[in-house]
């Protein structure tokens, strides 16, 4: 089972990496994007962050990413998590109704994790730096509105994050509670889902309780939910 954490602090730096996975399985890589290409022709092989570095001091995460392409993030992933000393360090908002209940997404067809339900999100990329730094803060905050129409100055936001270590993964979820109840929010993501061309997400789930964990969810998402309910 994955641990939570309770972390306050962020200490994320980026620069140079030469990441032997990408650079000598650079031919299985780029067959496995384009045979992907050819299921969803929209994806794009664009810039994303992965780490090589992590530890937890107290209530401080520190991680050191790296720039790479997404079809080596991807191929990565459908490889089994090749290389075990990379992790997907990513933020999510873990959006809530004034009722308690928690509002998700069932991500759309052409996306990678298609079918999956996830808090809004992802892996960081390259609007997420700043300086020689990665702003979480402001990545996750950015996810939420283009994923959900959902303004984040409309939710009381969390300072602190519920970090999640599930293997390969460092699942950081920021507490984000708004001032409407889940049903709402609810119908404003599906007026965003219906104006948009190209939408990420297919459908909403809302979970207000033990009851409502699906299988189409991720483990970490899972332990959070229950974690929560207790």
């Amino acid at each position: 089972m994955a641990d939570i954490l309770r972390i306050e602090r962020l200490d994320l730096a980026v620069a140079d990496f030469d990441w032997d996975f990408a650079r000598t399985q650079r031919a299985a890589i780029d067959a496995h994007f384009e045979a992907t290409r050819r299921i969803k022709p929209g994806m794009w092989n664009g810039r994303v962050l992965l780490t090589h570095a992590q530890d937890i001091d107290g209530d401080c995460l520190r991680a050191r990413y790296f720039e790479t392409d997404f079809a080596s993030f991807m191929a990565w992933r459908d490889f089994g998590f090749a290389d075990d000393g990379v992790r997907n360090c990513f933020a999510l908002g873990a959006l809530q109704g004034s009722d308690g209940a928690f509002v998700m997404g069932v991500m759309s067809n052409g996306t990678m994790n298609a079918g999956k339900i996830y808090f809004p999100g992802g892996t960081p990329d390259l609007n997420d730096v700043e300086g020689a730094w990665v702003n979480l803060e402001a990545s996750v905050r950015r996810e939420v509105q283009e994923e959900t129409g959902l303004d984040a100055a409309q939710f009381d936001i969390d300072s602190g994050w519920h970090c999640i270590l599930a293997g390969p993964l460092v699942a950081l979820l920021k507490p984000m509670r708004a001032r409407e109840p889940a049903a709402a929010l609810c119908e404003r993501i599906r007026g965003h889902i219906a104006s948009e061309p190209d939408p990420e997400l297919a459908e909403v789930h809302v979970a207000r309780g033990p009851g409502d964990i699906h299988p189409a969810m991720p483990g970490f998402i899972q332990t959070f939910l229950r974690s929560a309910a207790r």
